[in-house]
């Protein structure tokens, strides 16, 4: 792959009709090197590609003026649904649900309204088998924890009486070393099983990594992977999480995810993207999620 491939961070990715779409949040070039909060963002553009390498960016794809929500845009993630695309967006640290016609915009509200009026960030829809749809998301509730209810048919609310709490940060020793942090879920089901990876550590960190648990059911229990972090950082890349995957053939995946600008320097962060496939457990246990990377060329 060929990496880095823009400035952006928390960046999803959408495989649609031949093309590939990626949503990152909006990074300032000349923001503070270490500011940890993005508060210039004023919501977020879309950049679209036919080959994962070449990358065009077609503008703002969601505004503020068009939702709920003034600054601090954060992670962006879309389902395409009877055919609408549903966008959920973290703004102002809560969570809200955008709607288009068509994966370039104009994402908008038309009742400009949060799914919760507690905080929450990081939202992320799960479409099952079934026809239900799931959303995970994180409660900073004494720290970033994962939790995860239903949306309603018309997917513009949330049942957050039902909600339940799935993953918190610190349970394995690679999750301890910059905060008790459990972030930026993402489901893909495989053999029956609901693999929700999840990104520990502070996003400052150089050890930020992206983390596996598995469940039976999309309520849980998640029990975490042995064998994480399934990416962490290497030399020269640092600071990778917050991703997303979008399938693109038979066991063939790709990862959207960010890194640090440099190994000395946190922001502004760069959207990078590896493939991933699951690969048979030599032990006889579930098949195991790869992520091949972090590359840089």
């Amino acid at each position: 792959m060929k990496n880095p491939l823009f400035l952006g961070a928390d960046p999803f990715i959408l495989y649609w009709e031949g093309k590939y779409y990626m949503y990152p949040t909006i990074q300032v070039p000349d923001a503070p090197p270490n500011s940890l909060l993005d508060p210039a963002t004023d919501g977020y553009q879309v950049y679209v590609s036919d080959d994962l390498e070449t990358w065009e960016c077609k503008g703002y794809c969601l505004r503020a003026e068009d939702v709920k929500g003034d600054k601090c845009f954060w992670a962006p993630e879309i389902l395409v649904r009877d055919g609408k695309f549903y966008m959920v967006y973290t703004a102002e640290e809560h969570i809200g649900v955008a709607v288009a016609d068509n994966p370039l915009g104009p994402f908008t509200q038309q009742e400009k309204k949060w799914l919760s009026e507690e905080r929450a960030i990081d939202g992320h829809f799960f479409l099952d088998d079934d026809g239900q749809v799931y959303i995970y998301y994180v409660r900073l509730r004494g720290g970033n924890k994962i939790y995860v209810t239903t949306m309603a048919e018309d997917m513009l609310s949330m049942d957050e009486a039902s909600e339940k709490e799935l993953l918190v940060g610190g349970g394995q020793e690679w999750e301890t070393y910059d905060c008790r942090v459990a972030e930026g879920p993402f489901i893909i089901k495989h053999n029956d099983l609901y693999y929700m990876t999840y990104s520990s550590n502070h996003t400052r960190s150089p050890y930020y990594a992206i983390g596996c648990a598995i469940a039976a059911s999309p309520w849980g229990p998640f029990e975490r992977y042995e064998g994480n972090p399934i990416l962490s950082k290497t030399e020269t890349v640092v600071g990778v999480g917050h991703h997303s995957f979008a399938k693109i053939g038979d066991n063939k995946w790709v990862c959207a995810y960010h890194s640090h600008f440099s190994p000395d320097q946190f922001k502004p962060r760069r959207t990078r993207i590896d493939l991933a496939e699951f690969v048979k457990d030599p032990n006889g246990g579930a098949d195991i999620l790869v992520i091949h990377g972090p590359t840089e060329e």
